[in-house]
C-alpha cells in the first residue's frame, strides 16, 4: 500500500515537495484554505497595477492535474495529533469542522505572516503584502487615493491624499515604494486637476540602512536609486502610531512628528504562522523569537522522523537562512527527495544571490558572489523571475505586460474592483 503522504500548504515549499513526488510510489494530499498558488516575489506589482492578480495566481489543481497520484483538498488545518498519525481540518466548502485526515509522512509548509510589532490596531490602516487580499486592498486604497486628491480641494487635504507611507526597508518595501513612485508619474496625463508627480512617497526604515541584509555597497546604491526616483527615504526612523489619516514616527534622536497620509503599507518584519505553534505544541517542540519552530538540519521535527516543516514557518537547527522564496523552494525539493529514498540527510542550501527591483531599469543584487546594480541586475531580475513562474501561459502574459510597461510607462491592471470607506468605485 503507497504511503500516505499530506502536505500542509500551497506555497514554495509546499507545491514544490508534492511536485517532487509525482513518480514516487505515495498517495500525496495537498491542504490549504486557498485554491491557488501565489507567486509572492510579485505581490506588490498587482499592488501597483504593473499585473493582475490572474497572472501571478495559479490553481493548484491546475499545477497538479496530471499528477495522478496527488489530490488537493481545500481546507484549513486547525490541530495536529502526532501520536495519532493524522491532522485536524475544517473543510472550506462544505463547513465541516474537525475532519481527521490520516498520514504516514507530514509535511508542514505555512509560511508566514507579517508582523506589527504587537500593534495589530494598525493593520486595518497599513495592509500588509503577503497575501492576495493584501495587495488588493492597497492597490484599490492607491488608487483611490489619486481619485480623492483629483476631487479635493483643499491643499491640506489633497496632499494627504498624495503622500503614501512605505514601512520597512527590506526587498518587498523597496520595491514597492519605487513603484508606487513610478505609478504617480504613468498616471501625470490621465487627471485634470492634480499633478500626480506632486505626490510624496516615504520609505521608513528603523535601521541606518535600506536592504540591510545586502552586502555594500548595494544598499547605498539602491537608496540613490530610490532617491532618484523622488522616493524620500526616512533611515533611523520608527513608527509609532498609524491611524486612518495619518502615521507618527520617531527619530533615533527621540523627536516624534505626525506625517498626514492617508494610504499606508506594511512591509516590516515577519512571524511565522500559526501553524508553526500548534506544531511545535503537538510535538513538544520550542520556537523562536519570531514564532518559527526549531527543526532538525534534515528539516524533521525533533524527535518526529515522519514529520517535515520548511520554509518561513521553520528555523532549522544552526542555520539562519533568510526568509526568501529560493530558500522554501530548495527545502521543498529537499523534502521530496528524503520521503522518496527514504534517507533523512541534512538539507544544504545553494545560495545563488539576491536581487531586488527599485523601478524602471533599476536594481541591485549579487549572482554568485557577484554585486550588480542598474540596468544589468534588473534585465536579470526581470529573466529570472520569468523562469520561475509556473505556466506558460503566465510567463507570456507577464512578458508581455513587463515589455508594454517598458515601452510606454503604461499600468493597464487598474482596475478598482470594490467599494472603500475612502471612496466608491462602480
Amino acid at each position: 500500500m503507497p504511503q500516505r503522504v499530506v502536505v500542509v500548504g500551497g506555497g514554495f515549499g509546499g507545491v514544490l515537495a508534492a511536485r517532487g513526488l509525482r513518480r514516487a510510489d505515495v498517495d500525496v494530499t495537498l491542504v490549504d484554505r486557498q485554491n491557488f498558488y501565489l507567486f509572492q516575489p510579485l505581490v506588490y506589482q498587482v499592488a501597483t497595477g504593473a499585473l493582475s492578480s490572474a497572472e501571478i495566481a495559479v490553481p493548484l489543481r491546475q499545477i497538479l492535474r496530471r499528477q495522478t497520484n496527488t489530490r488537493v483538498l481545500l481546507g484549513e488545518v486547525v490541530g495536529f495529533d502526532l501520536d495519532a498519525r493524522h491532522v485536524v481540518v475544517d473543510h472550506v466548502p462544505n463547513g465541516a469542522r474537525g475532519v481527521e485526515l490520516p498520514y504516514d509522512v507530514l509535511v508542514v509548509a505555512g509560511g508566514a505572516r507579517y508582523s506589527y510589532f504587537g500593534h495589530d490596531e494598525w493593520a486595518p490602516y497599513a495592509p500588509e503584502l503577503k497575501s492576495l487580499d493584501g495587495a488588493l486592498d492597497l492597490r484599490d486604497r492607491i488608487l483611490l487615493a489619486f481619485e480623492a486628491a483629483d476631487a479635493e480641494h483643499d491643499e491640506a487635504a489633497r496632499s494627504a491624499w498624495l503622500t503614501f507611507v512605505v514601512v520597512g526597508a527590506g526587498p518587498t518595501g523597496v520595491e514597492m515604494a519605487g513603484q508606487i513612485a513610478e505609478l504617480a508619474h504613468a498616471l501625470r496625463r490621465e487627471f485634470r486637476n492634480v499633478d500626480t508627480r506632486t505626490a510624496r512617497v516615504l520609505l521608513i526604515e528603523a535601521t541606518e540602512h535600506v536592504l540591510g541584509a545586502f552586502p555594500d555597497p548595494l544598499p547605498r546604491k539602491a537608496e540613490r536609486q530610490l532617491r532618484s526616483l523622488g522616493v524620500t527615504v526616512l533611515l533611523g526612523t520608527t513608527v509609532v502610531d498609524i491611524d486612518a489619516a495619518s502615521v507618527e514616527v520617531q527619530e533615533h534622536s527621540g523627536e516624534r512628528r505626525r506625517v498626514p497620509a492617508r494610504t499606508a503599507v506594511w512591509a516590516a518584519g515577519v512571524t511565522a504562522s500559526a501553524l508553526a505553534g500548534r506544531l511545535a505544541e503537538a510535538a513538544g517542540g520550542e520556537t523562536d523569537g519570531a514564532g518559527r519552530i526549531v527543526v532538525e538540519p534534515d528539516l524533521t521535527v525533533p524527535g518526529r522522523s515522519d514529520v517535515f516543516a520548511l520554509g518561513d514557518m521553520v528555523s532549522v537547527r544552526g542555520h539562519p537562512y533568510h526568509g526568501v522564496a529560493p530558500v522554501a523552494m530548495q527545502q521543498g525539493r529537499h523534502v521530496a527527495r528524503s520521503i522518496r529514498t527514504g534517507r533523512r540527510e541534512p538539507f544544504r542550501y545553494r545560495d545563488k544571490g539576491e536581487l531586488a527591483t527599485i523601478g524602471r531599469a533599476r536594481a541591485v543584487g549579487t549572482v554568485k558572489g557577484v554585486k550588480l546594480s542598474g540596468f544589468v541586475a534588473w534585465a536579470l531580475w526581470l529573466g529570472i523571475h520569468i523562469f520561475y513562474l509556473i505556466g506558460v501561459q503566465n510567463r507570456l502574459l507577464v512578458l508581455t505586460r513587463w515589455t508594454f510597461a517598458y515601452l510606454t510607462r503604461g499600468r493597464g491592471a487598474r482596475v478598482i474592483h470594490r467599494s472603500s470607506d475612502r471612496g466608491t468605485a462602480t
